[in-house]
C-alpha cells in the first residue's frame, strides 16, 4: 500500500479516537439520542433472544442483574424469563418477538419502586476504531384501562448505556422516552450507535429503568443484538441498474461489471471482498476479487452478490468488523406458459359486461390483445379483461419482474345470447267486458306483474301490463302492454224541441246515435220525427255494445194560425196518444181555464165560447202520468 495512503489512514484513525474521547467527555446531551444505523450492517456478532421452552427461567447469570428472579409473575423489583405472560396480574399475554420462534422466551420485568440499573451484560469480540449498532425490542406489558391500573399505568422509560470495559467512561447513551401502555399489545424495536476506541475489543451494556414503580412500569425484553455499522454501501452495473432481470430463453447474460459505491458516512477507507451465493442465503467468498469492482462471467443461472466492506484491511476477514453491502442480483426469468382459460364466456345480450377471466401462478402478469400475435394492447397487468363487444380476445402471460411474455396467447371468446323477441302492444277493450293478454312467445317461462305464471292472462281491468319471458338459457326480456278501457256511452238529457229529438251524453266518445237500435246515424239530433215513445240508443262505433232509454217523444207546436186556411190552424199535441193516463190544460194569461181534455186528444181552434181570442201567448200544463210539463204556445191571427 502506499505509504502516504498508510500514514492517512493512521492519522483518521487518530482522529476517529479523539473524536470519541471528546464525546465521552462532554455532557450527557451530546449523545443521548437513539438511532438506527443509516449505512450497511454486518452480521450479529451478539444475539441474547433469552432462549426457549415452556417452563419458567433459568435465571441470568449472576451480575448480569439487580433484580430478583421469580418462577412466576414478577413483583415490583423482580423478574422471570417465560415464553408466555398467561394468568400474570391484567397484563397482556404475550409470545415472545424472535421471528419463527417455537415457545421462545422474554426477559419480564416488574421494575423497581426506584429508578436503577436492572441490566448489564459484557458484550467481548469487537473491533477497535469500528462503529457498532446496538438494538434490543421493547413491549409494554400493561393494557390501558387495565382492571390493576385503572386509566392508564405508569409508562415504562429506559436508558440504554454502551461503556467502555472498565465502566467509567459512557460510550453512548440514549432513553427510550415514555412507552404508554396501549389497548393492544406492540413490541418496539429501540436502537444506539457506538464508536470503539484504539485497543477496545469489548463493551458494557446497560440497562436502566427511569420510571418509578408502582401500578404499570412493566416490560418484556427480547433479541438484543449486536452488529458493525458501516457505510451505506450500494451496487449497481455500468447502466445504474442494482439488479438485472432477464429473460431465460435470452442466454446467458454477461459478464457483467458491478460497483461498490460506499457513502463515506463512516469509513474513510474501504477494503473489498466480493461474495457469490446461488440461493441469496448461503455466501462464499470470491478469491482475489478485493476491489470496489467485480466483473461476472457469463451467467447461466440465478447468481447473486454482494461485497463485505471494512475501514481496515487486518477487518476484512473479520465479521464481527466489516459490514456487508446490498445485494445484487441478476435472475435469468424462464418463459411462462401461456394463462389458462377459466372457460370461455356466453352471456345474455341485455348484460352489460362480459368479465374474461384467465389463470396464472403468483409472480406471472396478463396482458390482454386483440390478436394472436402483434395485434393492439387492450388491458395490461390484469387477469381479466371487460368488455362489451363480443369476439376472441388473447392473454399472454408476462412475468412482474421482466418481459418475458409466453410463447402464445390464450384465446378466450366472448358471446352474446340474443333475447326472447318481444313487440310491446297498445290494445282497447270494452267497459265490463274481460281480454285475454297474449305474450306471443312460445318456449319460454313466463312472469307476469300480476304475478301469474302462465303463457297469456285474462284481465278486465285498465292498467299497464307486463310480462318477463325467459329461454332456457337464462335470457329475460320483457314485453309491456298498455291496456285502454273503452267506456259505454253515458246517456244524459234527451229533449224534444218541437219535431226535433237531441241526445246528449255525460262522457265523449266516437258515438253513434239510433231511435230505433237498428238505424244509427252520427249527428245527435233527430229532425221532423212525429211524437211517440222511441228506443233511443247510443253505442261506440267500435262495438262495444249499446246503451238505450225509453224517451216520450211529445211534439208541442210553438204556435198555430187558426185563420182558415186549412194548415197549422189547430192546436194540438202530437204522441200524447201513446199514453193512456194524461191531461191537458189550456190557460190564457190571467189563468183562466180555457180548454181540458182527459185521456183524450186535445183539439183547439183559438176560440172559447164560440168566439175567436185575440193573438198573444196561451198557457197550457200537460199531465202524463207523474210527470207535469208546462209552456206556452203562440196564437196568431
Amino acid at each position: 500500500m502506499n505509504p502516504k495512503i498508510i500514514y492517512l489512514a493512521y492519522e483518521m484513525r487518530i482522529y476517529k479516537a479523539i473524536v470519541v474521547i471528546i464525546a465521552c467527555s462532554c455532557t450527557q446531551s451530546l449523545f443521548a439520542q437513539l438511532g438506527f444505523c443509516a449505512g450497511n450492517s454486518g452480521s450479529p456478532i451478539f444475539t441474547e433472544d433469552f432462549g426457549t421452552g415452556i417452563s419458567n427461567g433459568p435465571a441470568l447469570p449472576a451480575g448480569t442483574t439487580t433484580y430478583t428472579y421469580v418462577n412466576g409473575a414478577p413483583n415490583d423489583g423482580s423478574y422471570t424469563i417465560a415464553s408466555n405472560t398467561a394468568g400474570y396480574f391484567d397484563w397482556f399475554n404475550i409470545q415472545d418477538h424472535t421471528p419463527d420462534d417455537v415457545s421462545g422466551k422474554a426477559f419480564i420485568v416488574n421494575a423497581s419502586f426506584t429508578p436503577g440499573e436492572f441490566y448489564r451484560r459484557t458484550i467481548t469480540g469487537l473491533c477497535e476504531n469500528t462503529s457498532y449498532e446496538f438494538s434490543s425490542w421493547l413491549l409494554n406489558l400493561h393494557p390501558r384501562s387495565g382492571v390493576g391500573c385503572p386509566g392508564n399505568g405508569i409508562p415504562i422509560n429506559v436508558k440504554f448505556q454502551i461503556l467502555d470495559s472498565t465502566g467509567m467512561n459512557v460510550l453512548a447513551e440514549g432513553d427510550t422516552g415514555d412507552i404508554e401502555d396501549k389497548t393492544s399489545p406492540e413490541w418496539g424495536q429501540y436502537a444506539l450507535l457506538f464508536t470503539t476506541v484504539p485497543g477496545q475489543t469489548s463493551v458494557i451494556l446497560k440497562m436502566i429503568n427511569n420510571g418509578s414503580g408502582g401500578c404499570g412500569n412493566d416490560l418484556a425484553i427480547d433479541d438484543i443484538v449486536f452488529r458493525s455499522c458501516g457505510d451505506l454501501i450500494t451496487l449497481s452495473d455500468t447502466a445504474n441498474e442494482s439488479s438485472i432481470y432477464a429473460c431465460e430463453d435470452d442466454g446467458p447474460v454477461g459478464p457483467v461489471t458491478i460497483n461498490a459505491i460506499p457513502d463515506f458516512s463512516i469509513f474513510a477507507n474501504h477494503f473489498y471482498q466480493w461474495q457469490e451465493s446461488s440461493d441469496a442465503e448461503n455466501w462464499i467468498d470470491i478469491p482475489g476479487e478485493t476491489t470496489d469492482a467485480y466483473t461476472t462471467p457469463l451467467v447461466n443461472t440465478d447468481s447473486y452478490y454482494r461485497v463485505k466492506v471494512s475501514e481496515d484491511l487486518v477487518n476484512i476477514s473479520n465479521d464481527q468488523c466489516n459490514v456487508i453491502s446490498e445485494v445484487f442480483e441478476i435472475i435469468l426469468v424462464p418463459t411462462p406458459n401461456a394463462p389458462n382459460n377459466i372457460g370461455d364466456i356466453r352471456i345474455c345480450e341485455n348484460i352489460e359486461n362480459g368479465i374474461l377471466t384467465v389463470r396464472v401462478p403468483p409472480g406471472i402478469l396478463v396482458n390482454w390483445y386483440d390478436a394472436p400475435t402483434g395485434g393492439s394492447l387492450l388491458e395490461p397487468n390484469s387477469s381479466s379483461y371487460t368488455t362489451d363487444i363480443a369476439g376472441t380476445y388473447y392473454a399472454e402471460a408476462v412475468p412482474a419482474i421482466a418481459n418475458c411474455p409466453s410463447d402464445t396467447r390464450t384465446p378466450v371468446t366472448l358471446e352474446f345470447y340474443p333475447l326472447p323477441v318481444v313487440t310491446d302492444e297498445e290494445l282497447f277493450f270494452c267497459e265490463n267486458t274481460d281480454i285475454t293478454l297474449e305474450s306471443k312467445v312460445t318456449g319460454v317461462t313466463y312472469e307476469w306483474s300480476t304475478g301469474e305464471t302462465t303463457e297469456n292472462i285474462i284481465v278486465s281491468q285498465p292498467g299497464t301490463y307486463s310480462v318477463e319471458v325467459t329461454d332456457p338459457r337464462g335470457c329475460s326480456n320483457i314485453k309491456t302492454i298498455i291496456l285502454n278501457q273503452i267506456d259505454l256511452p253515458d246517456i244524459g238529457e234527451i229533449l224534444s224541441d218541437d219535431l226535433d229529438i237531441s241526445i246528449s251524453t255525460l262522457n265523449e266518445g266516437d258515438f253513434e246515435y239510433s231511435l230505433d237500435a237498428i238505424n244509427f246515424q252520427d249527428e245527435p239530433i233527430f229532425s221532423d220525427i212525429p211524437g211517440g215513445i222511441y228506443t233511443i240508443s247510443v253505442r261506440n262505433k267500435i262495438s262495444c255494445g249499446i246503451v238505450s232509454r225509453e224517451y216520450f217523444h211529445l211534439v208541442v207546436p210553438k204556435f198555430f194560425t187558426p185563420n182558415g186556411d186549412t194548415i197549422n190552424d189547430v192546436f194540438q199535441i202530437d204522441g200524447i196518444d201513446s199514453t193512456s193516463d194524461y191531461e191537458i190544460n189550456l190557460y190564457d194569461r190571467y189563468g183562466k181555464l180555457l180548454k181540458s181534455a182527459y185521456n183524450s186528444p186535445l183539439r183547439w181552434d183559438g176560440r172559447f165560447n164560440n168566439r175567436g181570442l185575440p193573438s198573444g201567448d196561451y198557457w197550457y200544463s200537460i199531465r202524463i202520468g207523474d210527470k207535469v210539463i208546462k209552456g206556452h204556445v203562440s196564437l196568431k191571427r
